[in-house]
């Protein structure tokens, strides 16, 4: 082969590219939802893990407007599916059609073929349907007609649920739970953001318009960075502590899964990229310990939240 037409790889980007590139996504995020700094930092540290989100909030929020906005942060592909029980799988995935002409089947990619998916109202659609998300979660990939069709390589699922409402709902299985990264809940704004807010849009300017941070590879690089994140091995028995705390704990009646303990690790250090380390810290493990844990663990003796907070604050931080 020609060396010329060699694919070269990306280069490896340095510290500094790395941060430059995440200052600029925390930035344009913050300006998409204002006066959620929290949200918006939890939201980045799941995308770095390439993980998926589920908002478990109330409608007109802010939610889709920020899916919108880090679809075209990231440089990617954004598309929306209004979930409800008339909802096919084959709506979500894609289908074959008859081309008359050439008298042969054409495979139309549905909305799963994108960057960024928003699942909106998750919970409206029937388990059938929902279980159509479940192979393009974990694999990353749909099969169709026994075919399998690869997604995108940084795929990612952000998918609200109205918690006050659950007639006419399904509630997702454990199982499609634990593919859900993270559980976060935006809230209401702050009275200076609801201020801003009615200012942008008496100025006809209702939705800020993003803008585009990242290129090509970039989020992919940044992906692969979160492994270079040293782990110790007191962090980790530390966060194998709390998970085996979370499985004796009788406020809940399952504990966490080892992929659930990989996920949380994952997670941390993507947190602890975001605030500049090459290393992991207890910390670390606790700021996104409420989020990642939500959404795999219930309790059946007090809120899941302070459940949560009542393990961390039970198992000794190690001394590093």
């Amino acid at each position: 082969m020609n060396a010329m037409t060699k694919t070269e790889p990306p280069a490896v980007p340095s510290t500094g590219e790395i941060q430059g590139w995440i200052g600029g996504l925390r930035d344009q995020l913050n300006q998409v939802l204002l006066g959620k700094p929290q949200v918006v930092e939890l939201l980045l540290a799941s995308l770095l893990a390439r993980g998926h989100v589920l908002f478990d909030d109330l409608p007109g929020l802010g939610k889709t407007t920020l899916a919108k906005g880090l679809a075209k942060a990231v440089g990617g592909k954004f598309m929306r599916v209004q979930c409800t029980p008339d909802l096919l799988p084959s709506d979500v995935t894609g289908f074959s059609v008859l081309n008359q002409k050439s008298r042969e089947f054409e495979f139309r990619p549905g909305p799963v073929f994108a960057d960024v998916l928003l699942a909106d109202e998750i919970n409206r659609a029937t388990p059938r349907t929902q279980s159509a998300l479940f192979e393009a979660m974990a694999e990353r990939q749909v099969t169709i007609e026994g075919q399998a069709h690869a997604l995108s390589e940084s795929f990612l699922v952000l998918a609200t649920q109205n918690p006050v409402e659950s007639v006419g709902a399904y509630p997702l299985p454990e199982a499609q739970l634990d593919r859900f990264t993270m559980k976060l809940r935006i809230g209401y704004p702050d009275r200076s953001s609801e201020l801003e807010l009615l200012s942008r849009n008496s100025k006809s300017t209702c939705e800020l318009q993003s803008q585009q941070i990242l290129h090509g590879d970039q989020l992919v690089l940044l992906q692969q960075a979160v492994s270079g994140i040293a782990v110790e091995l007191p962090v980790r028995e530390y966060l194998l502590d709390l998970a085996q705390s979370t499985r004796s704990n009788r406020s809940f009646p399952l504990g966490l899964s080892p992929r659930g303990l990989l996920q949380w690790q994952r997670v941390a250090q993507a947190y602890a990229m975001l605030r500049e380390r090459s290393f992991v810290i207890p910390e670390d493990i606790q700021a996104v310990a409420v989020p990642v844990l939500a959404v795999r663990l219930s309790s059946n003796a007090m809120s899941t939240e302070k459940a949560i907070e009542s393990v961390i604050a039970s198992v000794p931080v190690p001394r590093l």
